[in-house]
């Protein structure tokens, strides 16, 4: 069985200490940090689709940062904001290509029963378990919103 992202993550620190690579550690620190403070919290060990819900929600995050940084002509704080999307990635699990989502779309469209937009949340509802962390839910909102709609 492959490790959980949590492991990879406590492997990926000790490694980035010893090689020394302060920027990589940096940002490893601050994932571990939002994982602990959600258990701490909740007062629970995190699942491997909660460190997912974590990490996707650190992604947003700096996604938002990095377009603020952008507008505001701060390259600096910019490029560290794309770094730290790209150590996060790393976590994450494969994306799902067109084509497997609209698979997905499909069968949870004929398991709802679904038809129209109205009963988009249905559909939303089978799927997000099944994609967290493998595409953008914007996306998946706009491509069901575009199917139920035809």
């Amino acid at each position: 069985m492959s490790e959980s992202p949590k492991q990879r993550i406590q492997e990926d620190m000790k490694a980035a200490m010893r090689a020394k690579d302060k920027q990589r550690l940096g940002t490893i620190r601050l994932i571990t940090a939002a994982i602990k403070q959600r258990e701490v919290d909740e007062r629970i060990s995190l699942d491997d689709t909660q460190v997912i819900a974590v990490l996707e929600k650190m992604l947003k995050q700096r996604r938002d940062s990095m377009a603020q940084y952008e507008k505001a002509s701060r390259q600096d704080l910019a490029e560290q904001e794309a770094f730290e999307i790209k150590v996060i990635q790393e976590y994450m699990p494969q994306p799902l290509s067109e084509a497997e989502l609209a698979g997905l779309i499909e069968t949870a469209m004929k398991e709802t029963g679904a038809s129209s937009v109205k009963e988009m949340s249905k559909v939303m509802g089978v799927l997000k378990p099944k994609v967290q962390g493998r595409v953008d839910m914007k996306v998946l909102s706009m491509t069901i919103k575009q199917r139920l709609s035809q």
